[in-house]
């Protein structure tokens, strides 16, 4: 039986966090540097993370999106992507990476049924990338990743950029014509206030509005089109590939969203920016049958809210961090 929310909205993506381990710590992502890591016996299975997706699947789920943490990291993710893939109802599989690792991974995901990844980039500048991750990494790396991707065929490309004031919006142009020149998406996210210091919040937030703005003024008219689901979809007269610009605080697409997340630490949970979670771990590990395992999904979507608002998100920060739901 296939899995609903409020409003009729039919689940039919899950996101699945296979690790809260990270090697770099963006500010947005990881407060203070400091990752909270949960420990090891408490992260789900490589059999326990197949076990939940292959019952969401059966209950109609045929996205499934495989983050962290940084999921190159996690020991045997090859072998883990391999397992996704083959199972049958699931028709989409996909990575989101920062791509730090991913020049030597690229062709062997691919060849395990990995579809295609997103890459998460907010600069392209090495100062400001070595700032915003907190780590001596040189951004040459992740461009050296998603072009090793590009050629091994894991399409289309997206590129993620959380867009921040005084941080990187006077990037915004030139992240995108280094998309659209080579026909990859990008889009550009409003800075949530969610596993940062969320008194600070309002100093780095962009509202989508004057991102489409600033784009505007360096690449012209956006023209409506080429994105969908939770993304305003935009093309650029000469250019291929696509814009999006999410904005989960300034308009929000609650009625639109049909995802539910796992964590990497086994809870269901049923929005980024609101609370609500269902301990699926604790079934897996008293060994739950199939028809619990889908009892759970339905409840976390039964949690899913009809909207959320910033100072719901504020609740959040306090609940867990962005590195600890997932990306």
């Amino acid at each position: 039986m296939p899995i609903f929310a409020s409003r009729g909205r039919r689940i039919e993506y899950l996101r699945v966090s296979v690790t809260d381990r990270c090697n770099l710590r963006c500010a947005y992502c990881v407060p203070q540097g400091r990752l909270f890591l949960a420990a090891r016996e408490e992260l789900l299975t490589d059999e326990e993370i197949v076990r939940v997706i292959g019952a969401s699947a059966r209950a109609g789920v045929r996205k499934v999106r495989l983050t962290g943490g940084e999921p190159l990291v996690r020991p045997g993710i090859l072998e883990l992507v391999a397992r996704v893939a083959s199972i049958p109802e699931v028709e989409d599989l996909a990575m989101t990476t920062n791509a730090t690792l991913l020049s030597l991974y690229a062709g062997e995901l691919k060849r395990a049924g990995l579809r295609r990844v997103n890459v998460s980039l907010d600069t392209l500048d090495p100062a400001a990338f070595r700032r915003l991750t907190g780590r001596q990494v040189a951004v040459e790396r992740v461009v050296e990743g998603i072009l090793a991707a590009d050629r091994a065929g894991l399409h289309p490309i997206k590129l993620n950029t959380v867009v921040m004031r005084g941080v990187n919006e006077g990037e915004l142009g030139r992240l995108a014509r280094f998309a659209l020149e080579r026909g990859w998406y990008i889009r550009f996210i409003e800075y949530m206030p969610i596993g940062a210091d969320t008194r600070r919040w309002e100093e780095f937030y962009l509202p989508a509005e004057e991102i489409r703005s600033r784009l505007e003024r360096e690449l012209g008219e956006l023209e409506p089109g080429g994105e969908e689901g939770v993304s305003q979809g935009f093309r650029v007269s000469g250019y291929g590939g696509s814009i999006g610009i999410i904005s989960p605080v300034s308009q929000h697409f609650c009625d639109r969203c049909n995802r539910l997340r796992l964590t990497a630490d086994g809870r269901i949970r049923s929005c980024l920016l609101r609370g609500g979670e269902v301990d699926v771990r604790s079934l897996l590990r008293r060994g739950a049958g199939e028809e619990e395992i889908e009892e759970a999904l339905r409840q976390a979507a039964g949690l899913k809210p009809d909207w959320h608002g910033v100072e719901a998100a504020r609740d959040v920060a306090r609940d867990r961090f962005m590195s600890q739901i997932g990306g």
